[in-house]
């Protein structure tokens, strides 16, 4: 095995990049050994690493929706109403 190996999961969007990282340990361990703690690390980090992303995206979420516009603020006021807008 590797010296050293990483779980990681990248979020990349317009003006944001986010990455999430977590070190696997490693093990001189006998081969099947060496698997079996490789496996149960992985078993304890994918949540965790799950867990961070969704902090996250929905930090994210709450910031995109502080920054709407103006037509989506007034749709959102609106909405289930209906408006006539004066064409004239």
């Amino acid at each position: 095995m590797p010296d050293s190996l990483a779980l990681q999961a990248v979020y990349t969007a317009p003006g944001a990049t986010q990455t999430f990282q977590h070190a696997i340990p490693t093990s001189n361990a006998d081969p099947f050994a060496a698997k079996q703690a490789h496996l149960t690390s992985l078993q304890t980090l994918v949540p965790q690493l799950q867990d961070q992303v969704n902090v996250f995206l929905t930090a994210r979420m709450e910031e995109d929706k502080g920054k709407i516009s103006e037509k989506e603020a007034k749709e959102e006021a609106n909405y289930g109403e209906e408006v006539v807008e004066d064409d004239a």
